[in-house]
């Protein structure tokens, strides 16, 4: 079924103009001259809007704005000749889909037009689509670090020995300390999670100990610790190494003997909790500096080290196909250029920082395909292909991909913007392109 598309201008050769275009591409395109008498009509019939910002009576933004009120899931892409910041954030603000300014080629038209409705089709099966089950976050890779470290896992879940993960931040700790209670006889008991670094130390031994009503100041009933609570469990400690040294010990005597006394308590209960305690400081660092007992260090009995991002890039396209998913976008890719910017990036965040740039990327250019521009300014570079130097091994995605080019380039007599329009990509992305598979544009355009 075609898309139907409905343009407001007040500029009625505006309107010929995009509503020619555009039925080039197959769509049914109406026009309006006047804001006031589009927002008469049935507007739910169409797919996406197009409208003029500066128009006699009701401006473009006014007119984003009745829609938003009436039609808030329909696509509208604002279009003026006196583009600015202010402008841009009013309409992102009040809603607009994209922005675009004059004077804009029929090829930006049609690029844009056709990756907005590929955004609206993928919301509406994201909305509508039947809900899939929430998968448990688990630890994704399959690189020979990542099957080793599986290995370590495998090995030590079975056991009640207190366990060390170490790693950078952003590798995935908890998701580590996670697996080894689900994979333990313990998984169906408790799996309580304390972030040290997040709690005052004062309250961070009432809090894992507890304590007795009267205790101190403001103890006006009695609470058990989360030691308690984690029962037949998991215990996981976070940034273990941010608790003092006092509390150290005192933690200490729990993991020789088991024991648990609340604060301002006589009583002593015996608790049986399997630790599991992360770091992303330097533990043996940390030991010599005097700021981490060694003592406790040697009541774990298991140091695990998962590896960073930049060690196992190759599960880099796994993650992301995960990610994706995960934020909803099942159907969006990364292009072949932007998978090698981010592969070639060392993730001083691992794997928490590939999830944030998703999401902003996501967010700040949400379309169907990510591109290089897509993609923060960190990770932009220039790769130049001169003649005579041998190309990359390529993908088969790639290989197909330099084909399509090559073919559409001879069609269109190399006519660039041509090419670009029927490739559905812009001019800058097809010279991106033309100069990383080294194809010799043997006839320049004019």
């Amino acid at each position: 079924m075609k898309a139907r598309i409905l343009v407001i201008d007040d500029d009625a050769v505006a309107c010929e103009f995009l509503q020619e275009v555009l039925q080039r591409d197959g769509y049914d395109v109406g026009t309006f001259t006047c804001a006031q008498t589009a927002l008469k009509q049935n507007l739910a019939e169409y797919d996406l809007l197009m409208s003029d910002i500066r128009m006699p009576g009701m401006d473009g933004l006014q007119f984003l704005g009745e829609i938003q009120k009436k039609w808030p899931n329909l696509p509208v892409i604002l279009m003026t000749a006196y583009g600015s910041l202010e402008t841009t954030m009013e309409a992102i603000r009040l809603g607009a889909w994209d922005y675009i300014s004059k004077p804009f080629s029929p090829e930006e038209c049609r690029v844009l037009v056709k990756k907005v409705l590929e955004l609206r089709e993928l919301r509406k099966r994201r909305s509508n689509g039947p809900m899939e089950a929430i998968e448990e976050a688990k630890l994704i890779g399959s690189s020979s670090a990542m099957v080793e470290f599986y290995k370590q896992i495998a090995r030590v879940a079975d056991s009640p020995a207190s366990v060390l993960i170490e790693g950078e931040s952003g590798t995935g700790k908890e998701l580590t300390a996670r697996s080894l209670h689900s994979m333990s006889p313990r998984r169906l008991k408790p799996f309580v999670v304390v972030h040290c670094g997040a709690i005052p130390d004062n309250l961070l031994e009432s809090e894992l100990f507890g304590y007795e009503k009267g205790s101190f100041t403001g103890a006006d009933h009695q609470h058990v610790g989360l030691i308690e609570s984690a029962e037949g469990g998991t215990i996981f400690l976070d940034e273990i190494t941010e608790m003092s040294t006092a509390l150290q010990s005192k933690f200490l005597r729990f993991m020789q003997d088991g024991e648990v006394r609340r604060i301002g308590g006589h009583d002593v209960c015996h608790v049986a909790v399997r630790v599991v305690a992360a770091a992303n400081k330097n533990v043996d660092e940390e030991v010599a500096a005097g700021r981490f007992r060694l003592d406790l260090l040697y009541r774990f009995i298991v140091r695990l080290r998962i590896p960073p991002l930049r060690d196992r890039r190759v599960d880099i396209p796994l993650l992301i196909e995960v990610m994706l998913k995960k934020l909803g976008y099942p159907d969006a890719r990364v292009s072949p250029e932007a998978m090698e910017l981010l592969m070639a990036y060392d993730w001083p965040g691992n794997v928490r920082e590939l999830e944030n740039v998703l999401q902003q990327t996501l967010l700040l250019s949400p379309f169907v395909v990510i591109l290089p521009e897509n993609l923060p300014d960190r990770f932009r570079g220039k790769r130049e292909v001169k003649k005579g130097v041998d190309l990359p091994e390529m993908t088969p995605l790639e290989e197909a991909e330099r084909e399509q080019i090559v073919q559409t380039l001879k069609k269109t007599d190399w006519n660039q913007s041509k090419a670009a329009g029927i490739l559905g990509i812009d001019r800058k992305t097809l010279r991106m392109k033309i100069r990383r598979y080294g194809l010799q544009d043997d006839k320049q355009e004019n």
